[in-house]
């Protein structure tokens, strides 16, 4: 492309995917944070629960004072507490709403414009229309709380359907119907493609964007291994280029040039589109962000 990719998005990163010592809502959140801000090639931040008030209010002083977009990602919690937003027992889907509401007053005060999170497990095709109920009559309140809270939108992300998280809501045939229903009763729903689960649905770009186009709020650009012999099998997010991972430049050009090709990426509307990967064991943060950016940049130059 020829213009400057930040004229047609705010690129960002999933930060605490990038420094995972942040787990549990504890670590370095300052200065990790600061690293981010400081760097004129991102737009935006993709943050989590922050434990301390503190420590919060001085990352929300940074943020703003750095210009940086926000979004909320409430994944830890759904997977570190196993909350399950398409239970069939009402108890426990009501519950897994009442945690996510209480994340989306942090998103709120935080000023995401973004509150992310992924479905519960896929139940299996006996339950599976029962289970895709439960999870619209969840999205629909999320979306009614949020907007009584003038609160950011509520998008759901597409997992992989049945190598390691094997989520309700995977392929894009899905995320179609999901949005469909939750468009009936509201108007602040929105859907996440990640370039690293499209491997682990054996989707194409085209197959995997196209079916949810009208929803798509949010990109993500991570990376996969699909051999199960390899380190890292799974939805790991691993930095790009490491062996046997399943995106590199072609993928990457190509998620890029789909983007486009569905008008997602545009001049007026400027979508967030982040990073979301995991140094492994040992590994460093900055030299991955570093190499990322790299990639990213050299990818748009040929989309």
């Amino acid at each position: 492309m020829e213009k400057n990719l930040a004229s047609f998005m705010k690129m960002g990163i999933v930060h605490f995917m990038a420094f995972p010592e942040l787990a549990g809502g504890k670590g370095p959140w300052v200065d990790t944070v600061r690293q981010i801000a400081l760097d004129p090639f991102f737009n935006a931040i993709e943050i989590t629960h922050i434990e301390d008030p503190e420590t919060r209010d001085a990352v929300k002083e940074l943020i703003q004072l750095s210009g940086l977009a926000v979004g909320y990602g409430a994944h830890p919690a759904i997977l570190g507490q196993g909350l399950d937003i398409n239970a069939l027992d009402e108890a426990t889907r009501s519950h897994a709403c009442k945690v996510l509401m209480m994340h989306l007053d942090e998103a709120n005060y935080m000023g995401a414009e973004s509150f992310v999170f992924l479905s519960g497990k896929d139940p299996g095709l006996e339950g599976r229309d029962d289970a895709l109920k439960a999870l619209v009559k969840s999205l629909n309140e999320l979306c009614a709380y949020s907007k009584r809270k003038n609160g950011p939108k509520i998008v759901l992300e597409g997992f992989d359907h049945s190598v390691d998280k094997c989520c309700l809501f995977g392929p894009a045939h899905m995320g179609q119907r999901i949005g469909q229903e939750v468009a009936k009763e509201n108007d602040n729903f929105g859907i996440l493609v990640d370039l690293s689960h499209i491997p682990l649905l054996e989707e194409s770009p085209y197959q995997a964007l196209d079916p949810v186009k009208e929803y798509l709020a949010n990109a993500h650009m991570g990376n996969a291994i699909t051999d199960p012999d390899l380190t890292g099998y799974g939805d790991n997010h691993p930095a790009f280029g490491t062996p046997g991972s399943a995106n590199g430049l072609k993928e990457m050009v190509n998620f890029l040039k789909t983007l486009s090709e569905i008008n997602f990426l545009n001049e007026q509307t400027r979508p967030m589109v982040s990073f979301e990967i995991k140094p492994f064991e040992g590994q460093d943060s900055s030299a991955m962000i570093a190499g990322a950016k790299r990639l990213m940049q050299r990818a748009w130059a040929l989309a």
